[in-house]
């Protein structure tokens, strides 16, 4: 699911349970032939690990079913409204062929534009009745006048005022017998008592079309809410390529579904009091819709990874660990505490896989310049670390209990007898297990963790270089 439509879908969800209201879930496959497999689930999939469970919908049927579209063709509702119109002389039926339809098509700056020509409404009743019982293939065109203008109401625009002249006589019912996606929706939103239809702000110019038929139908229109474009960080428009355009994809590059959903919540959207980091629940309580701006929206990969950072800081560690485990695996390999690891990580990444760049020591230290050594706030070089890693080697072979708190409380012991400060004392010894300026973890956790061949080993070896280097 693309964000604008999680985003479409995530508002309409706020306003009906800010309101006290119900949810609805409605399948709108009435274009056939764009229908692609699997979308439906995809849809359910999505809402359900959003949290934005649906009151009614086709598997939890109240008392706005069918739920699908293409179940209620079967009841002949729109075919019904349709000919409604058709007998108030506001739709009629056409039977233009796609050659004389193709005639109809201009071409303005390598656009190609479609203005039907009314041909179609001067048949008498007795030609239309004529042609429907030789069977010719026909569709149902709106009536819309060429004179006057149409006004609706948009909650965030105001009041909206089209040119009759700029409407064209859009198809309500299709050759296949199926209703257009614009013709259903209207039809549905009033059988269903639809209070507020949120969509995206393309849909503005279609909207005094949907105005005149709620007008020919005498009905009340429901609010509209229309929301602004979602746009990337250089203000074009959101795609695949970018990475950020739908909400598998960015779950997929390891951002939760809560922070997801509160980042997606803020594209055009603040609460009075500004607050970031929102749940589901505070999203409720907090939504008015006469907030959502009218500008358009970026999407800040960066803030999203900030918000995702948080979440991940506050979520529960057996939740945390079941997903952060593959990656840590991945990075160090079979046989250390992965536990212990990513519980090192847990407060310092962003997403899930960032993970492996900052472990990935434990498996093999990296190349390094001995440069790290040198460290002015530790008052650390490189002839004091050679010094200070000669030192801590005996004390470091003769211990066996290489639990973290026993070793902090071994080398606080030695840097107190010595006049050594911490910060003097550690930095050499992390840098030679790590190979690395910045560990998610001091020297001693990193020394529990590789426990005490394998600590032996790597400082040994930082001693050789260095010595070498001398």
């Amino acid at each position: 699911m693309h964000v604008g439509n999680l985003r479409t879908g995530m508002y309409a969800y706020l306003i009906a349970k800010h309101e006290g209201g119900d949810f609805l879930l409605r399948i709108e496959d009435t274009d056939q032939e764009r229908e692609v497999e699997g979308a439906v689930d995809i849809i359910r999939r999505t809402l359900e690990a959003t949290g934005l469970f649906w009151d009614e919908g086709p598997d939890n049927p109240g008392d706005c079913g069918p739920y699908v579209q293409s179940e209620r063709v079967k009841t002949g509702v729109y075919m019904d409204y349709a000919k409604k119109l058709v007998d108030k002389g506001e739709a009629y039926y056409c039977f233009c062929d796609e050659e004389r339809l193709k005639s109809l098509q201009t071409e303005v700056n390598g656009e190609t534009l479609f203005h039907y020509d009314k041909h179609c409404l001067s048949l008498t009743k007795e030609e239309v009745e004529e042609k429907l019982k030789q069977g010719l293939p026909f569709v149902i065109r709106q009536n819309n006048p060429t004179e006057g203008s149409t006004t609706f109401h948009d909650e965030l625009y105001g009041d909206v005022t089209v040119e009759n002249s700029e409407l064209d006589d859009m198809v309500l019912i299709k050759s296949d017998g199926y209703p257009t996606y614009n013709f259903a929706n209207v039809i549905d939103d009033h059988l269903m008592g639809i209070t507020h239809v949120v969509r995206g702000n393309e849909y503005l110019s279609s909207s005094p079309k949907y105005q005149r038929l709620y007008d020919a139908f005498g009905w009340e229109s429901p609010k509209l809410i229309h929301c602004p474009l979602i746009t990337d960080e250089n203000h074009k428009k959101l795609s695949k390529r970018s990475g950020h355009s739908s909400f598998e994809d960015l779950i997929d590059q390891g951002f939760v579904a809560e922070a997801v959903v509160n980042f997606v919540a803020l594209l055009g959207w603040s609460p009075e009091e500004n607050e970031e980091i929102l749940s589901l629940e505070d999203l409720v309580r907090l939504f008015d819709y006469r907030r959502i701006s009218k500008s358009p929206a970026v999407f800040d990969m960066g803030k999203l990874r900030w918000m995702n950072g948080e979440y991940i800081k506050k979520m529960d560690f057996d939740k945390f660990y079941e997903r952060a485990l593959p990656f840590v695996k991945e990075a160090v390999g079979e046989g250390l505490d992965h536990k212990k690891i990513a519980e090192m990580v847990k407060s310092r990444i962003e997403i899930f896989p960032d993970i492996p760049e900052q472990i990935s020591f434990f498996k093999e230290v990296p190349e390094y310049e001995l440069s790290l050594y040198e460290n002015k706030k530790a008052k650390c070089n490189l002839e004091n670390s050679l010094s200070l890693l000669e030192e801590v080697l005996p004390l470091l072979q003769e211990e066996n209990d290489y639990s973290n708190d026993h070793l902090y409380e071994k080398l606080q012991a030695f840097g107190q007898e010595k006049g050594y400060k911490t910060g003097f004392m550690m930095w050499p010894i992390r840098i030679a297990l790590s190979g690395k300026q910045m560990t998610p973890a001091g020297a001693t956790e990193i020394l529990s963790v590789l426990g005490k061949e394998e600590s032996l080993k790597r400082i040994e070896k930082a001693i050789e270089r260095l010595k070498e280097k001398r």
